[in-house]
């Protein structure tokens, strides 16, 4: 599986530690950027929250976003 998966987080936000480890343990590659070091990474993921800075949201290859995913979710969107 390729890193195309890109995952906007925060460094204190749990639900982030919880997917990039279950990610980590499935072998799925991610790319991560954190949104309070990026203000344009900021603004993509208030655009894709209704104007909330809600992490993680995760931006998949086709250009679709799921906001705090369950790994099965993750996994079914990428075909894994």
């Amino acid at each position: 599986m390729s890193g195309t998966v890109t995952m906007y987080s925060t460094t204190w936000c749990g639900y982030c530690r919880r997917l990039k480890s279950q990610m980590d343990r499935e072998g799925i590659a991610y790319t991560e950027v954190n949104i309070e070091q990026d203000p344009e990474s900021a603004a993509f993921v208030e655009k894709a929250n209704g104007g909330n800075q809600t992490v993680p949201t995760v931006l998949f290859p086709d250009g679709s976003t799921l906001t705090n995913p369950s790994l099965a979710q993750v996994k079914a969107k990428i075909g894994a």
